[in-house]
């Protein structure tokens, strides 16, 4: 069981919608880097990163894409 990287947003709010609709789905999904880029344009530069679990990643990009990427 590893995690990888589903996608990227540029602020906490959508990784977090994201994460709770996979979670709402049975999935496990944790962000990354969330504190990381609340400054100024930071956003930018560092990403939050949505992770899922490798066995896991093929429903959970279902799963945005029918939501239109959320």
């Amino acid at each position: 069981m590893s995690l990888v990287e589903l996608a990227r947003y540029p602020n906490g709010i959508e990784a977090e919608i994201a994460r709770t609709l996979l979670e709402s789905h049975g999935l496990l999904a944790v962000t990354f880097d969330s504190g990381m880029n609340i400054a100024d344009s930071a956003a930018f530069a560092i990403p939050v990163r949505l992770m899922v679990l490798d066995e896991e990643r093929d429903e959970a990009e279902m799963i945005l894409r029918e939501l239109g990427g959320v």
